[in-house]
């Protein structure tokens, strides 16, 4: 068995491989050190922070998807609990004057993510697939509805709050100022992802790509499943009450809505739409979505609509996610055949974004009949002005709609034939696309 287990660790990296491996982590220290002087904005600063703490929550999530192949719907169950714990230990510690800095405070959240994992994933793990995801669920509503009852502990529907400028500071820094907090969240980023990524590359993490693709094999090689899917679940949960811990110091209080089903499906949304078959893709995942639902809440009210239908186009046409995509370009490039495949792509975008203008139109006018009948018919999305009551605007809708997507069909197998020559040529140079 010791065998096996030897095996399933990747060989060790050539010197070369080990420079480039330890460059890619020292160049992310040095950009996420520099942002602020580049974006010093306190909306930016926010908005940064945001993103580490959703990279850490979504990479969080994959290892339950992706390494291991569980579909989990109550992954904000160790994000909250590790946010609610985090703000009781902020007061705690202020409170009783305790030399603990507020650095240290995350940790309290992934503990406490850590043990509620374990004390829930024994059950949860002993089935995958489609019971596992009803489990999680079921688990989810459990805990967002005692946060309701449990006043004493989740202060309710106003939640807990906290003064994290309380707490013992560190080399002169209170966390008051949101530079501070961003630093902060920054460093625990960078730390967990690096200890994320080393852990898909241990014998665990191979393991957990083994129970994902073959169960039955690993139990036949002399593992038990459950027991690989259950310490995934830990880990997930553990990192995942470090991102609830982050977030309840960054805004300074913990809320229901740390726990509920939409903090869930905007983790799965986060990961699925970056791709769950690579390790960077939750990271893309994150941050597009995090900018996506701050750009679009300001510029249209059914924002999540659109969010909705995002996922959806992914899941259908794009299921290896934003980085899959990439990913697919990437024998092309080094074969000096990207190029070829720019005309088609510029032809086929031209009647898929005229299809998207006119569901924009209809959109935004069936919602302003729909919620809002008694208003003014002159609304405003997307910085546009325009007449919802316009004849001629229903009219150019649907043909923008209709025609947009008739051509588009049409310029898409253009696509798929320029794809076929550009994969032809890379192959014929030795490259596998």
């Amino acid at each position: 068995m010791s065998e096996i287990v030897a095996s399933a660790a990747p060989p060790l990296p050539a010197a070369a491989e080990k420079l480039k491996f330890y460059g890619l982590w020292v160049a992310a220290a040095v950009v996420l050190l520099l942002l602020p002087r580049l974006f010093g904005s306190g909306g930016s600063l926010t908005t940064f922070s945001l993103i580490g703490i959703s990279i850490i929550f979504s990479l969080s999530y994959n290892i339950l998807l992706g390494q291991t192949g569980m579909l989990s719907f109550g992954h904000a169950v160790y994000y909250g609990l590790g946010g609610f714990l985090a703000i009781h230990a902020i007061n705690i510690i202020g409170a009783n004057k305790l030399p603990i800095p507020l650095f240290a405070v995350p940790l309290i959240g992934g503990l406490t993510g850590l043990v509620f994992a374990a004390l829930l994933g024994w059950v949860s793990t002993q089935r995958s697939g489609t019971a596992f995801a009803m489990i999680s669920l079921g688990v989810a509503e459990l805990i967002a509805s005692s946060a309701l009852i449990l006043r004493t502990f989740f202060g309710g529907e106003a939640g807990v709050s906290a003064n994290r400028t309380k707490l013992l500071k560190l080399f002169g820094w209170n966390f008051g100022p949101q530079i501070q907090i961003y630093y902060l969240v920054a460093a625990w980023t960078l730390v967990a992802v690096i200890a994320m990524y080393a852990l898909t590359r241990t014998p665990l993490g191979r393991m957990c790509n083994a129970v994902r693709d073959n169960p039955e094999r690993v139990q036949f090689v002399g593992y038990n499943p459950h027991v690989v899917r259950y310490l995934a679940f830990c880990f997930a949960g553990l990192f995942a009450g470090i991102a609830g811990a982050l977030a309840a110091i960054n805004f300074e209080i913990a809320n229901s809505a740390y726990l509920g089903a939409e903090q869930s499906g905007t983790v799965l949304f986060a990961t699925y739409i970056g791709g769950v078959g690579f390790f960077i893709g939750p990271i893309v995942g994150a941050i597009f979505v995090t900018l996506l639902s701050l750009g679009l809440s300001d510029l249209t009210q059914v924002w999540q609509l659109y969010f909705g239908l995002i996922f959806i186009a992914v899941v259908v046409f794009a299921p290896g996610g934003i980085t899959g995509l990439l990913m697919m370009h990437r024998p092309l490039l080094k074969a000096g055949t990207l190029l070829q495949m720019l005309p088609s792509y510029l032809i086929a975008l031209v009647p898929t974004l005229a299809m998207i203008a006119g569901l924009v139109l209809s959109i935004e006018t069936i919602v302003h009949y729909t919620v809002n009948p008694g208003d003014d018919s002159h609304i405003r999305a997307f910085g546009v002005g325009f007449d919802a009551a316009s004849p001629s605007l229903w009219a150019l809708a649907v043909v923008l709609v209709i025609g947009g997507f008739l051509v588009a069909r049409k310029t898409w197998s253009w696509v798929g034939h320029a794809w076929n020559g550009a994969a032809t040529l890379a192959r014929e140079k030795g490259i596998a696309a």
